[in-house]
């Protein structure tokens, strides 16, 4: 049975430990951010396919992915206001559907104009998806229990980056790209029945007006600059038109709605809430952790793509140990953050997530397999210990009307961050790539230019032929020794922003927080299911 707090009393203490009740809900939400997480990097693996299929430059399949994050993008602003205007399970529902539907069309795509914008109607469901699960998980489990049942939510956030190329490219070798559309079908049609049995009943009070002069100048500036920042790998340069003029409107929009944002009563987006200093410290200390490991994870399995010359498949597979270290910690660390302020834990999850990284700062083309994986495997003890006890501590001390909105905010931060991660390494290894020497008497297909020693050495691990060449194997050789230590200097900066983290990781919560449940002055309390 559901029950609600009034203001000013205390509402019925959530039991200690995870009920049936309570996974029962739980196991929608994870559903839903399986596919929602899982469509992200099972699509990155599909690039070159799509390429081929649909005779494109990587240019253009790579709005495969912008356009999806600019959906994303787009929408999240919104989730907050809505969750309260029509209730999370409708409004989840909604995203179920919209998720499926595009995944479907995906799947039809003739040409890759029409899958860019079905890409675009599946992250606009997918945008919804993360911040309105959290909010009903966290109003499902109450803020004694809110750190495992985060730990069950981070699940497929830390599994997704690995089992995707896993999944992608074994779905496209022993059947056809469309199917790593049309495998979310299924899963979106049981979570969407799942979810009209499990989720509790909507009880909404529709009394905030909405803020169409803040979604006017958030939504479209936060697509605006994650556009210019996607736009940066592939232009190589900041002074690019591409890349500098959408950044610089989209910053003036977002900055605007900033300082627009403290007059109305109800904006799109409440940035009173960082008046919470729990939420504060957390969003920042989340917002740098997820440039610093976000942007260099997405490196890993080109490592193994382009100087150890492993399949799609096998370099998931060699991303795997991560995923396992994450799965050991992370239960008990939100078992933790239940018990234990997150900052007598965090700072050590994170010297873990630091040892294993230094790793591949010595990157080279022989070393040790086993080294490497140990290293994933400690870093994955370090990300079950990281990333989900941070989210708990953003949220724990809100107000059960706020959830939504803070959700929001941590969803946003997260989107933001990822992109900005990404973006840097990207630039920064092709940076470095981009002063390989180049070898006369070779030509580049698309550009005509002479071929470099690095594109010699990736070409090889597929073509025997170019060994055969005169000087082959010497060039080979050359080429991998040049690639490995552009992702050796890359990844010293991925490992130097990681380092960096420690300095909000320092502000975080050293005392038990003080639950919502108890604040006096909290609207409403959290629903408790019993």
């Amino acid at each position: 049975m559901a029950q609600q707090g009034a203001a000013g009393s205390v509402a019925p203490a959530a039991p200690d430990k995870l009920d049936a009740a309570v996974f029962k809900i739980a196991g929608v939400v994870v559903l839903g951010a399986i596919m929602s997480i899982l469509d992200v990097t099972v699509v990155s693996v599909a690039i070159p396919t799509f390429m081929d299929k649909f005779d494109a430059t990587y240019a253009k399949v790579a709005w495969t992915m912008t356009g999806y994050t600019l959906a994303l993008a787009t929408v999240i602003p919104l989730s907050g206001w809505a969750a309260d205007r029509f209730g999370t399970k409708r409004l989840y529902m909604l995203a179920l559907f919209l998720f499926t539907v595009g995944s479907g069309l995906c799947a039809t795509a003739d040409s890759i104009n029409q899958l860019i914008g079905y890409r675009v109607l599946q992250g606009l469901g997918g945008g919804m998806l993360m911040p309105i699960g959290m909010t009903i998980m966290t109003r499902a489990a109450g803020p004694q229990r809110i750190g495992r049942l985060m730990a069950v939510l981070g699940i497929p956030m830390l599994l997704g980056p690995i089992g995707g190329p896993i999944l992608g490219g074994w779905l496209i070798d022993v059947a056809s790209w469309h199917w790593i559309f049309l495998i979310n079908l299924p899963i979106g049609l049981i979570a969407l029945v799942y979810a009209q049995f499990a989720l509790p009943k909507d009880h909404t009070e529709p009394s905030e007006s909405f803020d169409f002069i803040g979604m006017l100048m958030l939504s479209p500036g936060l697509a605006l600059f994650l556009f210019g920042v996607s736009s940066l790998p592939e232009e190589k340069t900041m002074s690019s038109n591409k890349v500098w003029i959408p950044m610089l409107i989209g910053a003036i929009l977002v900055i605007g709605f900033v300082f627009y944002s403290f007059k109305p009563k109800h904006p799109l987006l409440d940035l009173r809430l960082f008046k919470n200093r729990n939420l504060s410290v957390a969003s920042l200390s989340l917002f740098v952790f997820i440039i610093a490991f976000m942007g260099a994870g997405l490196l890993f399995p080109s490592y193994w793509l382009q100087v150890r010359g492993e399949s799609t498949l096998d370099a998931g597979l060699l991303m795997a140990p991560q995923g396992i270290g994450a799965m050991l910690t992370m239960p008990i660390a939100g078992m933790l953050a239940d018990k234990l302020p997150v900052g007598r834990t965090v700072p050590f999850a994170m010297a873990l997530i630091a040892i294993g990284f230094f790793s591949f700062t010595q990157v080279e083309p022989d070393t040790s397999f086993l080294l490497l994986e140990g290293s994933l495997f400690v870093m994955g003890l370090g990300m079950g210990g990281t990333m989900m006890p941070i989210m708990t501590s953003a949220l724990k001390t809100l107000t059960g009307k706020d959830v939504a909105r803070g959700s929001t905010l941590v969803n946003i931060l997260q989107q933001i961050g990822g992109s900005v991660g990404g973006a840097i390494m990207s630039v920064i290894l092709t940076s470095k790539t981009g002063e390989a020497p180049k070898v006369p008497g070779t030509t580049n297909p698309v550009t005509g230019e002479p071929l470099s020693i690095t594109d010699l050495a990736v070409a090889s691990h597929s073509n025997p032929d170019i060994a055969k060449m005169p000087g082959g194997p010497g060039l080979i050789d050359q080429g991998l020794h040049f690639l490995s230590d552009s992702f050796s200097t890359t990844f010293w900066v991925g490992f130097i922003l990681v380092l960096c983290t420690f300095i909000p990781i320092a502000f975080l919560p050293r005392k038990k927080e003080v639950s919502h449940l108890n604040d006096d002055q909290a609207e409403a309390a959290p629903v408790m299911i019993h």
